[in-house]
C-alpha cells in the first residue's frame, strides 16, 4: 500500500566541527519521504518557493516519490534552516530560520491523494496536520511526529491532534515536556490517555520505545563508528517505519514492531551524511543486511 509524507520541504545550511554544507535538501518530508521510498509507494505534500533546485525535484523522482502535491511558488522563498552542531554531535543550535512559503501555505491534497492508506503527518505546525486530515478519507494508519516548539506556541492544536491519530510520536525531552513526568513510561502512560493507541519515543543513538496495547517494545539504534550529520534522522525513522508498515499484511502492532526495526536502520543511513546524501545512495538490499546484523545484536 502506499504513504502519504506532509511536511516541511526546505534547505539546509548546516555546519560541523568538520564541515560546512549550504543550501542541501532538507525538512521533515524530504527525509521521511525518501526513506519511506524504500519500501512503499511514497507521495508528497509540501510546498517550495522558486529559488528550489531543480536537481532536487530529479532526486525525489529517481526515488519514485510522487510530486502532484508539490506546490510550487515562482515568486517565493523555500523554507531554510540553519544550524551548527558541537563536537558530540549531541548538541545543535540553530543559528537562522526563514519560514518562507510554509509561513502561509494552507495544503490542498490531489484527489488521487485523499484515499491513500498510510499517512504521515511528519514534523509541521499542527494546523497544517489538521488541515490535511481534514481532506483524507478514511485512512488505515495516521501517524503524527511533532517537536517542542509546537507545545509552547501551539499546545491547544497538539491536544486536539492527539485523538485523531492511531500513533504519535516525540521524544524523550518532548513527552517529559509535554506531560511534565520526567519516567519516559509514566509520561507514555499519560499520553495514551490524550488519544493515541500507540506511542513511539524517539531517544536518538539509544533507539525507540514502542507502547501499545500489546505492551512495551524497546528496540535498540543501530550501532554507528562515525556520525556525520545526524540532521533529519529522526524524520528518517519515521518514514521508513511507516513505509516498512505500509508493505506489511497481518497483525499490526507485529509488523509495527519490525516497522521500528527497519526505521532505526534506515535512519543509521542518514547520519553518515550531510542531509540525504547517504540515504539516497543506499539500497534496500543494504538496509535489510543492517536489520539483520541489528536482529543478531539483540537476540538471547
Amino acid at each position: 500500500m502506499s504513504v502519504l509524507v506532509v511536511g516541511t520541504t526546505a534547505l539546509d545550511s548546516i555546519k560541523t566541527p568538520k564541515a560546512e554544507n549550504p543550501r542541501l535538501l532538507g525538512g521533515s518530508a524530504s527525509h521521511a519521504a525518501v526513506a519511506a521510498s524504500f519500501f512503499a509507494p511514497t507521495k508528497l505534500l509540501g510546498v517550495v518557493g522558486g529559488d528550489f533546485p531543480t536537481k532536487y525535484l530529479r532526486l525525489y523522482e529517481g526515488h519514485g516519490i510522487c510530486l502532484k502535491g508539490l506546490e510550487r511558488v515562482p515568486a517565493g522563498q523555500t523554507f531554510h534552516w540553519s544550524g551548527e552542531y558541537e563536537v558530540n554531535m549531541n548538541n545543535r543550535r540553530t543559528l537562522d530560520t526563514v519560514l518562507g512559503v510554509i509561513e502561509h501555505w494552507s495544503p490542498k491534497l490531489p484527489e488521487s491523494y485523499e484515499t491513500t492508506p498510510y499517512v504521515l503527518l511528519a514534523n509541521i505546525a499542527p494546523p497544517i496536520q489538521h488541515r490535511v486530515l481534514d481532506q483524507l478519507k478514511r485512512p488505515k494508519f495516521v501517524v503524527a511526529d511533532t517537536m517542542d516548539l509546537w507545545m509552547n506556541i501551539m499546545l491547544p492544536d497538539l491536544l486536539r491532534l492527539l485523538s485523531r491519530v492511531d500513533a504519535f510520536v516525540l521524544n524523550e525531552s518532548e513527552a517529559a515536556q509535554l506531560t511534565k513526568e520526567d519516567n519516559v513510561f509514566t509520561a507514555i502512560r499519560r499520553i495514551h490517555r490524550l488519544g493515541p493507541r500507540y506511542v513511539i519515543i524517539k531517544k536518538g543513538s539509544h533507539g525507540a520505545v514502542l507502547s501499545g496495547p500489546k505492551g512495551i517494545f524497546i528496540a535498540p539504534a543501530y550501532p554507528l563508528r562515525k556520525v556525520v550529520d545526524p540532521t533529519g534522522a529522526g524524520d528518517s525513522f519515521v518514514g521508513g517505519m511507516i513505509g516498512y508498515l505500509a508493505s506489511t499484511k497481518g497483525d499490526l502492532e507485529k509488523n509495527l514492531r519490525r516497522a521500528i526495526i527497519h526505521g532505526t536502520v534506515t535512519a543509521s543511513f542518514c547520519c553518515e551524511g550531510f542531509g540525504v546524501v547517504a540515504t539516497t545512495k543506499t539500497t534496500r538490499k543494504a538496509i535489510d543486511q543492517r536489520v539483520k546484523q541489528l536482529e543478531a545484536l539483540v537476540r538471547f
